[in-house]
C-alpha cells in the first residue's frame, strides 16, 4: 500500500478552509494531519463541521495552534487559508523548515511589494519572498508549479477573468486596449466573517456593485495580463454581490482586433484548452450558469461575437471556493506531489 502524503491546513476554519479540510479528506493521496484555529483550538473536526462526522477521522482530530516547527514536522505541504498580510507572516517560518506552502491569500500573488501597498493598504510583510512565489493557475504556470517551494493561489475573480482571456491577450485577437469585465459573485466570496453588508437581511433579494472601480482583485488580474501580453494592460472591472451563497458569473467584453478577419474562437480556444481536465468549453450554443459548477472545480465558458458592434463577449462561471480557492490550490498540490492532476477533484 502506497503511504499517504502528510498535509496541514492552517486557517482552517473559514469557507476556503473547510472547503479544503472536505477535499482533503476524500482525497486518495493524502492525509490531514493538521488543522489549526487560535479560536477553535482543542475542538475536533467533527464537532466544528457536523456533516464530516461520519468521517472516522475527524472525531480524532482536533484544531491546534499554528506553531510552525510543530506543524512542520507533521506535514510535507502546508496549506494557508488565511486572511492576507497575516499569511505572509506565517509563511516565512513554514519555508525556513522546508516545508512546501501553497498560500491561498493574495499574499503572494502580486510580484511588486509597491502595488501591494497600493491595492492592500500596507507594507508587504515579506517582501523578500515576492519574487519566490509561482502564480497557482496550472493553465498558465503547470510547470512551473511542479517544482515551486511556494504557490500562490489566484483569486477567484482573477480565475474567472484571466483563463477564458489568455488565449485572446496571446493570439492579439482582442483590442487590448479596451477590455471590460463585469463580475457577479456569491455571499461566500467575503469570507466567513460578521459584517452589516454581508448579514442575510442585508445580501437577500438585493444585488449590489462594490469596491468601484479599484478591486483588490484587478492587481493580480492585470499583472497576468500584462505578463502573458509583454506590455502593460489596463481594464475595467466591476464586481457585484449577489444573494448566493457560492458562485462567480463573469462577463468580459472585447473589442475584435482591428487586423483579425473571420475570427473563429472556436478554435482559438479549443487550441489552448481541449486537454485542460478541468476547463469546460461550452461554444457558442449554450451559456454558463453557476449551478452546474458550484462543489466542483470546473470552470465553463461561452462565447457570442456580436456584429453589430464587433465585440466578442465571453462569459464564465466557476464556484468561487473551489475552482476559485480550495480546489486549485488541491490541483497545485497534485502537481506538486506528482500525482494525476485531477485526483482528489472527480
Amino acid at each position: 500500500m502506497t503511504s499517504k502524503t502528510p498535509v496541514a491546513v492552517v486557517g482552517a476554519s473559514g469557507y476556503a478552509g473547510e472547503e479544503l479540510v472536505r477535499l482533503l479528506l476524500a482525497h486518495p493521496n493524502v492525509d490531514l494531519a493538521a488543522a489549526t484555529s487560535r479560536q477553535l483550538a482543542g475542538k475536533s473536526l467533527a464537532e466544528v463541521f457536523p456533516r464530516f462526522a461520519h468521517q472516522t477521522k475527524t472525531t480524532a482530530l482536533k484544531f491546534s495552534n499554528s506553531d510552525p516547527k510543530e506543524i512542520a514536522r507533521s506535514a510535507k505541504i502546508i496549506f494557508l487559508a488565511l486572511p492576507h498580510g497575516l499569511a505572509a507572516e506565517f509563511a516565512e517560518p513554514f519555508l525556513s523548515t522546508g516545508a512546501r506552502v501553497v498560500d491561498l491569500s493574495a499574499d503572494f500573488r502580486i510580484k511588486d511589494a509597491d502595488i501591494y501597498r497600493e491595492f492592500y493598504g500596507h507594507e508587504h510583510p515579506a517582501p523578500d519572498l515576492l519574487g519566490k512565489s509561482v502564480y497557482g493557475m496550472p493553465e498558465i504556470y503547470r510547470d512551473q508549479i511542479r517544482g515551486a517551494q511556494l504557490v500562490a493561489c489566484p483569486g477567484c475573480y482573477p480565475t474567472s477573468i484571466l483563463i477564458p482571456l489568455r488565449p485572446l491577450i496571446r493570439r492579439k485577437a482582442i483590442e487590448r486596449s479596451r477590455i471590460l469585465v463585469a463580475s457577479m459573485s456569491g455571499v461566500t466570496g467575503a469570507g466567513r466573517k460578521v459584517e452589516t453588508d454581508y448579514l442575510f437581511s442585508e445580501c437577500n433579494e438585493s444585488v449590489r456593485p462594490y469596491a468601484v472601480p479599484k478591486h483588490r482583485h484587478l492587481s493580480e488580474i492585470e499583472q497576468e495580463l500584462s505578463n502573458l501580453a509583454g506590455e502593460r494592460i489596463t481594464i475595467q472591472f466591476t464586481p457585484h454581490l449577489v444573494p448566493i451563497n457560492r458562485g462567480i458569473v463573469t462577463t468580459i467584453y472585447t473589442d475584435i482586433a482591428g487586423n483579425v478577419v473571420n475570427l473563429d474562437p472556436e478554435v482559438m480556444f479549443s487550441g489552448a484548452y481541449a486537454d485542460e481536465p478541468f476547463v469546460r468549453l461550452l461554444g457558442d450554443a449554450r451559456l454558463p450558469d453557476t449551478k452546474h459548477v458550484v462543489g466542483t472545480n470546473f470552470i465553463d465558458f461561452a462565447w457570442k461575437i456580436d456584429k453589430r458592434t464587433n465585440r466578442l463577449i465571453v462569459m464564465s462561471a466557476i464556484d468561487n471556493i473551489v475552482k476559485g480557492a480550495s480546489g486549485q490550490a488541491l490541483q497545485c498540490m497534485n502537481l506538486m506531489l506528482g500525482l494525476p492532476e485531477t485526483a482528489g477533484l472527480i
